[in-house]
């Protein structure tokens, strides 16, 4: 076999295995209100989560565009498919690691982060494309105060509109919508985060000359998003019970606030091509719901642990990627 044939081919194996593994590690931010509210058995909240995160994932291709593309430019890069293995190999080393303390860490900032700092390292600053990188970071720090905002302003009006009414009949009405709000949720995770292993793929495709532009085969939308659904029918039971249990005692009127918020803020992000991060968009719009509930409910001890490993996530996968890159090439 050529060479390059199988080093895409590693590339494109690594990518699947990226997106099967953000599948079962992102699992959370799409089930955890609803599984810990009982508005959905774990099981059947996973198995439609699986679904609906193929289906997202099949319909958008715009952020993948933009993760191929914006970071660096792949036709310009020799050494691409290389960049991409390094690339690839921290972000699941990363993702891995905080699956395993059940930390709803950023797959997002380990991609994101993996790639420019292997690119740094394996071309050289003037590779990386600062701009397209900075607008990407931008929109990744932004979105956990989007949706911060959102949740608290939306459980707000809630409280105010069930304000007379009994907390009992308010919470089983919503655990029925529950099951709505899910998979609406699940659906946005699909059209925003198995877009990232497309973009890296067909970055790979054009590094490789296979093709000379960035439009998402449909092999790869098929493939990417079977990998996506398959680790999300695996689950991701530690950061479930992270995110459903411990932020917040969470009731089923605050999942429905805290999901719906969650989606809008990434599927806003899916519709103008911008990556965002589902594991903030979601724990940041628990943190909002649980702060217009009583603020002194929130463990925010843990929120800060959380957001210290948000912080982190970028440099930490940069440098690792980077020293990747230097040992293995």
């Amino acid at each position: 076999m050529d060479t390059s044939l199988l080093i895409i081919f590693v590339v494109i194996i690594l990518a699947l295995g990226f997106d099967f593994i953000n599948g079962f590690h992102d699992t959370a931010n799409a089930i955890a209100t609803s599984v810990s509210t009982r508005a959905l058995k774990p099981r059947t909240a996973i198995m439609m989560a699986a679904g609906m995160n193929f289906l997202g994932a099949l319909l958008f291709t715009g952020v993948a565009e933009t993760i191929g593309g914006s970071v660096a430019n792949p036709a310009e890069l020799d050494n691409g498919l290389e960049i991409l293995i390094a690339t690839l190999l921290a972000a699941i080393i990363w993702n891995l690691i905080t699956w395993w303390f059940g930390i709803p860490s950023s797959s997002s900032h380990a991609l994101i982060g993996a790639l420019a700092g292997a690119v740094f390292v394996g071309a050289g600053s003037d590779k990386l494309n600062w701009g397209g990188f900075t607008k990407i970071v931008e929109a990744l720090i932004i979105s956990p105060f989007l949706a911060f905002g959102i949740g608290y302003i939306v459980m707000t009006v809630l409280k105010w509109i069930f304000a007379k009414k009994s907390p009992h009949t308010v919470n089983k009405g919503f655990r029925s919508v529950q099951v709505l709000t899910a998979a609406i949720q699940s659906f946005s995770h699909g059209t925003n985060d198995a877009q990232k292993a497309m973009g890296i793929i067909t970055f790979a495709l054009v590094t490789a000359k296979f093709q000379d532009n960035m439009e998402v085969p449909l092999w790869v939308k098929i493939a990417a998003a079977s990998a996506m659904a398959l680790g999300t029918s695996l689950g991701g039971w530690k950061i479930i019970k992270t995110m459903g249990t411990k932020i917040f005692k969470i009731e089923p009127i605050n999942g429905f606030a805290a999901d719906i918020s969650a989606a809008s803020v990434i599927f806003g992000a899916t519709l103008i091509h911008l990556p965002v991060s589902t594991t903030h968009a979601i724990t940041s719009s628990i943190l909002g719901v649980g702060a217009a509930k009583r603020f002194s409910a929130v463990s925010w001890g843990l929120a800060g642990r959380i957001v210290i490993a948000w912080v982190i996530t970028i440099p930490i996968v940069a440098v690792l990627s980077g020293l990747i890159y230097v040992v293995l090439f």
